[in-house]
């Protein structure tokens, strides 16, 4: 292969479309615009969503919802990845390295969800009532 040989693959370029360019050209006269109308004349057109006058989609439906920019800050654990994990202490950094929480994360809480049998002492991470009672069971501990 040589430099002066080199082409785009089959089908990666096409000729632009000259429209206005005579009857047999098959985009000729009207320029594949039709007849009349709004959308034939050159500049007319209107915004996005116009629905001629008619209250448009987006003006009928109600509004709904919020999505908050503060989630992906926060993060949840269970208590059955603490189990896997097999720290006797848990911070936010050892969850990061372990892959259980994404880097974002600031603020994390261990859920009640699984079984936990192993010591665990947590820092600076929160936790439900029902895991704190889980982990002091095992005979953990919360240093917050």
């Amino acid at each position: 292969m040589e430099l002066n040989t080199i082409k785009p693959s089959e089908g990666a370029k096409h000729a632009k479309r000259r429209v206005g360019r005579g009857i047999g050209s098959g985009l000729g006269k009207t320029a594949g615009r039709g007849h009349k109308g709004q959308k034939s004349r050159s500049g007319g057109y209107h915004k996005v969503g116009f629905e001629g006058g008619q209250m448009p989609l987006q003006r009928r439906l109600p509004k709904r919802g919020f999505k908050s920019q503060s989630l992906k800050y926060n993060a949840e654990i269970t208590l059955s990845e603490l189990q896997t994990l097999g720290a006797a202490e848990v911070d936010l950094l050892t969850l990061k390295q372990a892959g259980l929480v994404p880097q974002l994360a600031k603020v994390v809480k261990v859920i009640k969800s699984g079984e936990l049998s192993a010591k665990v002492v947590l820092k600076g991470i929160g936790a439900t009532a029902g895991a704190k009672a889980a982990i002091e069971a095992a005979g953990g501990s919360l240093a917050e």
